[in-house]
């Protein structure tokens, strides 16, 4: 059981249509119930639902993200992209970035650093993703990796404030594994170490779901979770949260 105000972002990936809203409606009556005191729920739907969830949720205290956006902060020839303005006037207040299946595909460290600048100057709060492979963790190097992840990602931005740090080893994201809990405790310990005065808030992705949420949340240092496919269930979502507080 925790008491802390913790964060439960449902990241939907490329999953949904119109047609997903109606089964928001437990959601939503859950997020207004005593049941969840001190918790934020955060959408990210994708960018085609993020209008509509915005309209949906207007009269509850669920929030909305991107899951991820361009890195130029003016309107341009960038053909099929949006940028953290556009994201802005639809109604998102969160935007994911430096998602491992992004890094996957070509974007760098210096490239999430420009979209996280330009993110906070829309006024958006971003939600960082670190993390390492299963090959760099068994050669020793994940706090190697980590470091340079956010040396490099979080350059030249004094203020932290509207930055939350999701740990997500890549080796653990849909293969239903996820580190030992000292290991986490340890790796959670060390990101927030890297911050002189207050840490951002960190939380924890990869496989999060309502089996392996009792072990998850007795680690102390956590603020909250980055949940994938399972947020695409109300059922399991809620369940997630429930557990996190019983």
């Amino acid at each position: 059981m925790t008491n802390k105000y913790m964060y439960f972002v449902a990241n939907w990936k490329m999953f949904g249509n119109l047609k997903s809203i109606n089964t928001l409606d437990k959601v939503i009556k859950f997020s207004k119930s005593k049941e969840i005191k001190k918790g934020r729920l955060i959408y990210c739907p994708p960018f085609t639902l993020i209008a509509a969830f915005f309209k949906k949720f207007q009269n509850c205290l669920i929030d909305i993200g991107a899951q991820n956006c361009h890195e130029s902060e003016d309107y341009g020839p960038h053909t099929g992209f949006i940028n953290s303005r556009m994201l802005k006037s639809v109604g998102a207040n969160y935007v994911i970035l430096g998602h491992s299946e992004n890094r996957k595909k070509g974007e760098t460290d210096k490239l999430i650093n420009l979209k996280i600048k330009n993110s906070i100057k829309a006024k958006l709060k971003v939600i960082f993703c670190i993390g390492e492979t299963l090959t760099e963790k068994k050669r020793g190097k994940t706090r190697l990796i980590l470091s340079r992840q956010i040396r490099l990602g979080l350059n030249k931005i004094k203020k932290k404030s509207n930055i939350l740090i999701a740990y997500e080893p890549v080796w653990s994201i849909g293969t239903g594994n996820i580190p030992k809990p000292k290991e986490l405790e340890q790796t959670v310990n060390f990101i927030k170490k890297k911050f002189k005065g207050k840490s951002p808030k960190i939380l924890y992705g990869g496989s999060v779901n309502p089996q392996n949420i009792s072990d998850l949340k007795k680690i102390n240092n956590l603020d909250g979770f980055l949940i994938g496919g399972a947020s695409q269930s109300p059922k399991k979502f809620i369940d997630i949260v429930k557990k996190t507080y019983n």
